[in-house]
């Protein structure tokens, strides 16, 4: 692993499969929501909103199908 960015609170790596690690200062491995901010903020990498759903016009069209 290929050591990228290390700060006070934490240490970027860098994995032979091109994904990152975030080790903490008590040397466990951080995960989850925390890593995904970790890095986004280092600009490492680009977190996209989930898609929404039309669940309005779906909802719209059934009822007007029903009342026909």
């Amino acid at each position: 692993m290929e050591k990228v960015k290390a700060t006070e609170n934490y240490t970027i790596f860098k994995k032979k499969s091109g994904r990152y690690g975030v080790k903490g200062t008590n040397k466990k491995w951080i995960n989850g929501d925390e890593k995904t901010k970790i890095l986004s903020s280092e600009g490492l990498i680009k977190v996209s909103k989930p898609a929404e759903k039309p669940a309005e016009e779906a909802t719209e069209e059934a009822t007007e199908a029903t009342e026909e």
